[in-house]
């Protein structure tokens, strides 16, 4: 092959890009020298932790980063011919969104609440190539068909927020790609996202970038996820590109040994050994949730949403339950239930005591007994205390102790999921993911509670620091006997910490075990399909 051919086969070219922050003279390099290229056509995947430069070079490509205090230090990036870094704005918004499209991790921050997902969709149209409103509209429609959206011409009058996180997922993958870009970046676009949805979005993905021949940089933690979707893989460790290689090479023989790390750190193990005897410490009987749906001048209720119908488990001291399914299928809600955060209807007992009924006042005693860990560290913790502050917190309201004993019980608990109690008077935003999970495993722990809601607590945390999140809650869980209700939509996770599994179905169980025998041996076609696709 010419030299002359393999210039037009690379479509964007990166050559020792160095990016810092900073503003004066206190510049941070966070990336450096990082170089590679794509070829029309092709997917490079690039992964690495979180931290080591990913969106920040992704978001170099089209200079979206924060105008001031970021700096293009050094290097190039050449999209077809054109440097990104040196053209002017106006040829930058050309290329925006019409021949690359991004697709950024979280949907809900990156559509606006205020408008209908119509009009956002017709926008792009109208601003990248001069569609007039109902053929725009007609497009749009088309769109949100074709990445699998049901009733698109009902959906295009939906908000942000009256979809389900895949819904949304697939929006964004429809504006990215309504203007058939030659590059396609996804950062991270399903890493909240349970199996069934993922794999849906993976290969919707493949078969759009065929149909248009596009090219795809694709951003993730998940080495999984690159299997299936990469030709070549990219790994990126305090913001330097330490290998590339081709994927089958790379997985089958791995050269750098952070590479090793990240393929070696995919969920293992078994469950924390527990008696089999052990009493029950929270029952649920024919738990019901259902939404009303109002309609008419009197908003009457006309039917219901129903999210959560007969749910019954039997859940032991120390044991640990597992309620894995799709997006909506609900699990969280669920979850909130047994918290008494949501109104629902049947029996929650817990340690004997029914739980339906009690006022806020006679909820009160169980609050400290029973504690949550949320899905996404960033939002689960208020920016505006400091560390002390938020693990604090629950303390002030349940005990009466004096500012020296809160001070010491929280540098205790920091040790024991293993942050350093010096930094106690920091902000969440100076801390890492797994750092402000770890944060949050803190602030339930130091009630000293005997029950534990998980919902998704590793699901947005990369795979390496994921590991570490486990082990803590296994240790912890053999410590002090604790209790897990642990929600996910990562079945290699639920296998390593839950002794039993439920499965849920748009409401109900369609399944339920012992997770190894579940696993094994799954009878309901629906937990088959769940197995198969997070064994790929």
């Amino acid at each position: 092959m010419s030299e002359h051919s393999l210039k037009i086969e690379s479509l964007l070219k990166i050559e020792n890009l160095s990016v810092g922050f900073g503003r004066g003279e206190a510049i941070e390099k966070v990336t450096e020298q990082v170089s590679f290229s794509i070829n029309k056509g092709e997917t490079l995947a690039l992964v690495g932790e979180s931290g080591s430069g990913k969106s920040v070079t992704a978001n170099a490509i089209l200079k979206l980063l924060p105008k001031g205090s970021a700096h293009y230090l050094e290097g190039n990036i050449q999209f077809s011919g054109l440097d990104t870094l040196s053209c002017s704005e106006r040829q930058l918004r050309g290329i925006r969104g019409g021949r690359i499209g991004m697709i950024f991790q979280e949907p809900m921050v990156s559509l606006n609440p205020l408008h209908k997902i119509g009009k956002q969709l017709v926008e792009t149209l109208a601003i990248h190539r001069g569609v007039r409103q109902k053929k725009a509209e007609e497009q749009a429609i088309g769109w949100l068909a074709k990445v699998g959206i049901r009733h698109p011409e009902q959906k295009i009058n939906a908000y942000p927020h009256e979809l389900s996180g895949g819904e949304r997922q697939r929006v964004m993958i429809a504006m990215a790609l309504i203007n058939e870009p030659e590059l396609l970046i996804a950062d991270e676009p399903t890493t909240a996202l349970d199996v069934s949805v993922q794999a849906q979005i993976l290969d919707l993905l493949k078969a759009l970038q065929q149909e248009l021949g596009m090219a795809m940089l694709f951003i993730t933690h998940d080495l999984s996820i690159v299997r299936r979707i990469a030709d070549r893989v990219a790994v990126m460790q305090h913001g330097k590109l330490v290998e590339i290689e081709a994927c089958k090479t790379l997985f089958s023989a791995p050269k750098h040994p952070y590479t090793k790390l990240l393929i070696e750190s995919d969920p293992r193990g078994v469950p924390v050994n527990v008696d089999i005897n052990s009493p029950s410490l929270l029952t649920t009987e024919q738990l019901k949730v259902w939404f009303p749906i109002r309609g008419g001048l009197l908003r009457k209720t006309i039917a219901h949403i129903k999210a959560v119908t007969d749910m019954q488990f039997d859940l032991k001291k120390g044991h640990s339950i597992g309620l894995v399914g799709e997006s909506g299928s609900g699990k969280s809600t669920t979850g909130m239930a047994i918290l008494k955060l949501v109104d629902s209807e049947g029996s929650i007992r817990y340690q004997g005591n029914e739980l339906q009924g009690l006022d806020r006042k006679s909820m009160l005693p169980y609050r400290s007994r029973m504690q949550v860990v949320f899905q996404d560290p960033f939002s689960a913790l208020n920016p505006r205390m400091s560390v002390a502050q938020v693990i604090g917190e629950g303390l002030r309201v349940h005990f009466e102790h004096d500012e020296q004993t809160i001070d010491q019980l929280i540098c205790e608990v920091m040790k024991e999921v293993d942050l350093d109690p010096e930094t106690r008077h920091r902000y969440p935003n100076e801390f890492s993911g797994g750092q402000r999970q770890r944060i949050a495993i803190a602030r339930a722990l130091i009630l000293k509670p005997e029950f534990i809601l998980l919902d998704e607590p590793t699901s947005s945390l990369d795979r390496t620091v994921q590991a570490q999140v486990l082990d803590l809650l296994k240790s912890l869980q053999e410590k002090y006997g604790l209790t897990y209700l642990f929600i996910s939509h990562d079945l290699n996770v639920v296998k390593s910490l839950c002794h039993y599994t439920i499965v849920m179905k748009q409401g109900e169980i369609v399944e339920q075990g012992e997770t190894q025998a579940l696993f094994n041996k799954p009878s309901h076609p629906y937990t088959q399909e769940l197995v198969n696709l997070s064994t790929f």
